[in-house]
């Protein structure tokens, strides 16, 4: 399993494809507000230009960026950036480009929001449903947060792991969908907080093994709560960090 957004942010993201190159420039421009909601895009002899791509590159491009609910197209008008309300924010591109524009303390907050409506619940469905080899995952993936020497990125993608594989072992496919809203919250929230030299996630282990030891014993409400436990110290971190930002920069 490679972690899409640690591994972003070590190498940055290499396209492979004019379209996939244009997709990624003009949907970072949409989120960086360089063509702000109601603007019209370019038209298509710019962007050729612009890009050296054809113009069956760029209609394939318009025909992503719809899809995702960034842009409209009208006869005679253009193709028109979209309200945000209608943007697909589970797409791990369109939150990437967040990340790219410089998140914000409240994406992040509204990232964990989501988390705590639905992990908590997932965290239930694992107490019920998991089998032995689920159990076993889970309980290596949090005794692995122990171990010493973790960097804040390597821990980063060991919380991630062990959230991934809640999903999994909730064995509704639907929660594994939420894997890119996951891995943002933990990524920002990483990043900003106390790395772990500085004992700023010593507890992090034992809270996991919290959540694995109410999945063990089948109990719901004790695997909800310990889920939400968590999230919420995640959420805590985020607050305080930028909270320490905004009294640096004073």
């Amino acid at each position: 399993m490679r972690n899409r957004l640690l591994e972003t942010r070590r190498s940055g993201r290499r396209t492979r494809t004019s379209h996939a190159q244009v997709v990624d420039e003009l949907g970072k421009a949409i989120v960086a507000g360089t063509y702000p909601v109601g603007s019209i895009l370019p038209g298509d002899a710019e962007l050729a230009q612009r890009f050296k791509v054809s113009r069956t590159v760029l209609r394939e491009t318009m025909k992503t960026l719809a899809a995702k609910g960034m842009v409209v197209a009208k006869a005679r008008v253009g193709t028109r950036v979209t309200e945000k309300t209608f943007w697909n924010m589970f797409d791990s591109e369109i939150i990437a480009w967040h990340f790219d524009h410089g998140v914000t303390e409240e994406f992040l907050l509204q990232l964990y929001d989501i988390r705590l409506a639905v992990e908590p619940f997932a965290a239930g469905l694992v107490a019920e449903r998991a089998n032995g080899d689920d159990i076993a995952t889970l309980r290596a993936l949090a005794l692995d947060m122990a171990e010493p020497g973790h960097t804040a990125e390597s821990l980063a993608f060991a919380d991630l792991k062990f959230h991934l594989a809640v999903a999994d072992a909730s064995h509704n496919p639907f929660m594994r969908t939420l894997g890119s809203l996951i891995e943002a919250a933990l990524v920002g929230m990483f990043r900003l907080s106390t790395p772990p030299s500085q004992n700023g996630f010593a507890n992090i282990a034992d809270t996991h093994m919290r959540i694995v030891d109410a999945i063990v014993a089948g109990d719901v409400p004790a695997a909800r709560t310990a889920m939400e436990a968590v999230i919420i110290e995640g959420r805590g971190r985020v607050r305080d960090a930028y909270a320490a930002l905004t009294r640096v920069s004073a």
